[in-house]
């Protein structure tokens, strides 16, 4: 087989036989074109853990609306041997490619829309064997052209601010964002501090290896509210919080070492932003220059029994995106009013 052109973001790739094949697929051109009804019965076909040849019977329910990065929703039983494989409707012309399943729920699948996969195989009509060094050339020239997209529209869809006690933090307006929230208000026995935590990440990371991925981004915020700790209990608890998932570990073999810098900012008198400790850590991908994974922790230091611990965590992304989100997150941390 011979490399001619692949998509890293959507997971594909277009690979040149040494002898013709008697038959193929062609696209369904209302999938291409995105005119596919929903409710539409669609037939997968793989080769499920290995079972054999196999045909999953699902149905078509559009794009999924709280993901950056498109992929239809299939409501068929897609498992592991069944990536790459083709979707189609009862015509037999291809809707969509399997890619990926919901470990979360039941039946809940997702496909590559045909039109991307349309678009590879234009583009890889005029052929380009790539060997092994201008296939990473051009994963690394794909992952930062889709970074840049993704920050631009990032920062297009700007920051709301949620309130945590004193202090207001910023969570993304962004629909491809997924929050969750958790408390130990209600844990046995009565803890010495109250934990108030949220966590919003966007559904866009992009599957590079098994230990390597790209595009993550990830905005946390901790509340803690000390319920019978004196000043310095309460500070080391909250030192402990700030550096729990600290976000700097990762392979060596694919990432440098972290390189960080500490500072206490302190806003001039009048400003509406609390005092706090930054920590910026940042790690280069060896293989892809340019891309970085970056971490900001914050702390604010204004009271002896109230804390915000917020972190931002990004992932293969450029040194000046890193820096332009990590200046407009720290910004954003003020005192409620």
């Amino acid at each position: 087989l011979a490399l001619l052109a692949f998509d890293v973001v959507h997971d594909l790739a277009v690979v040149k036989l040494d002898k013709p094949l008697p038959v193929h697929f062609s696209f369904d051109p209302r999938a291409v074109e995105g005119t596919l009804p929903k409710g539409e019965r669609l037939y997968s076909m793989g080769n499920p853990l290995d079972l054999g040849f196999t045909i999953v019977e699902g149905t078509y329910n559009g794009l999924v609306d709280r993901s950056y990065n498109e992929q239809v929703h299939f409501s068929g039983a897609l498992n592991a041997g069944m990536s790459g494989g083709p979707t189609v409707p009862g015509e037999g012309r291809v809707a969509g490619v399997n890619v990926a399943v919901s470990r979360r729920g039941q039946r809940v699948s997702f496909l590559v829309p045909a039109r991307h996969a349309d678009a590879l195989v234009r583009r890889a009509r005029e052929p380009l064997v790539l060997d092994a060094k201008g296939a990473r050339a051009e994963l690394g020239r794909q992952l930062a052209a889709w970074q840049a997209g993704f920050h631009r529209d990032l920062a297009g869809s700007g920051f709301k601010r949620a309130t945590f006690g004193a202090y207001l933090a910023p969570e993304s307006q962004a629909p491809w964002f997924q929050c969750w929230a958790s408390t130990n208000a209600d844990a046995v026995p009565r803890p010495r501090y109250r934990a108030s935590n949220t966590q919003c990440s966007a559904q866009s990371e992009i599957f590079v290896t098994q230990s390597l991925s790209s595009g993550r981004v990830e905005f946390t915020h901790e509340h803690l509210v000390a319920r019978d700790l004196h000043a310095a209990q309460f500070a080391t608890v909250v030192t402990e919080r700030a550096q729990a998932r600290s976000g700097e570990a990762g392979s060596r073999k694919h990432l440098t070492r972290p390189r960080c810098v500490t500072e206490h900012l302190r806003p001039p008198e009048g400003s509406s932003r609390p005092p706090v400790l930054a920590r910026f850590c940042a790690r280069a991908y060896r293989d892809f220059e340019g891309l970085f994974n970056a971490t900001l922790t914050t702390v604010t230091q204004d009271r002896p029994g109230e804390a915000l611990v917020s972190r931002l965590s990004v992932q293969g992304v450029t040194w000046d995106n890193a820096l332009a989100l990590s200046r407009r997150f720290l910004g954003e941390i003020r005192w409620a009013k």
